[in-house]
């Protein structure tokens, strides 16, 4: 497939068992402007060129108010998905053919760079025989202390990647793998990748995911993407040079003020 079309769907609820109202949460940026973190995933989906659709899918009237508030699109879903990638099949069954590959821009990553969604099509382009694409970066020190002391802490923190020599997932955890030496870890880019809130899906696999059952991994972990590699799925993993910034998730009450640094440092309103 050339030059695939592609839309983003950022699915979005509100009663997230760590983090409740989540989306809703006001993260503020370098001009001391307070944004809602669905705001911040919206404004990021806008900035990607080439997208022939972007809406927010959620199950929750808070949230689509809060998103119909700043002139965003909604896809109404219902509250039996049990996960994003669900969501996502959901509103593609709604929306109807709108594009060639769905993208899920998680709404808990306003730090994502515009510029990798392209890149992530282009990926499950190249794999044809991949029906997921997925990014990894390759963390930072500070990164990796934050990931390991979220661990230590018994805080659900960012999530890891193991890739095999061809590119693609072998793994994916809440755990930080590989376990490394001292010596690795003390690396000013320990080797451990760093999975991104980004996923790129065939619209038919998207069907296939919501027509299985959870598997025992994606609940233990509760790692939507162990589904794919569960039923034999290859997901291919996009990996890119380390960021000029560290690319934390929303997932703790703990990452607000990181997130906001960063906003800062970067000078996003």
């Amino acid at each position: 497939m050339s030059n695939p079309s592609f839309a983003i769907i950022i699915p979005a609820r509100y009663a997230s068992s760590r983090y409740p109202g989540k989306p809703l949460v006001r993260l503020t940026g370098a001009t001391g402007e307070e944004r809602s973190l669905i705001r911040r995933s919206w404004d990021c989906a806008m900035a990607v060129e080439g997208a022939s659709g972007v809406w927010v899918a959620t199950d929750d009237e808070r949230i689509a108010d809060e998103v119909e508030s700043f002139g965003g699109q909604v896809v109404k879903t219902s509250s039996d998905c049990v996960n994003g990638t669900e969501r996502c099949a959901e509103a593609i069954g709604r929306l109807g053919p709108v594009a060639d590959v769905i993208v899920n821009l998680q709404g808990d990553a306003p730090l994502s760079p515009a510029g990798m969604i392209p890149q992530l099509v282009e990926q499950l382009s190249r794999d044809s025989d991949a029906v997921m694409a997925t990014p990894v970066v390759r963390a930072s020190r500070t990164v990796y202390e934050h990931l390991t002391k979220d661990q230590a802490e018994g805080r659900v923190g960012g999530t890891t990647a193991v890739v095999d020599g061809r590119g693609r997932a072998l793994y994916f955890s809440k755990r930080v793998l590989p376990h490394l030496t001292p010596e690795a870890a003390a690396m000013e880019f320990p080797p451990v990748h760093l999975h991104l809130g980004l996923y790129a899906y065939r619209p038919a696999a998207l069907q296939r995911y919501a027509a299985e059952r959870p598997c025992a991994l994606e609940l233990l972990e509760g790692l939507e993407q162990l589904r794919f590699l569960d039923i034999g799925l290859p997901v291919t993993v996009l990996s890119l040079d380390p960021l000029d910034w560290d690319a934390i998730e929303l997932n703790n009450p703990g990452d607000k003020p990181v997130i906001e640094r960063i906003l800062k440092e970067r000078g996003i309103v």
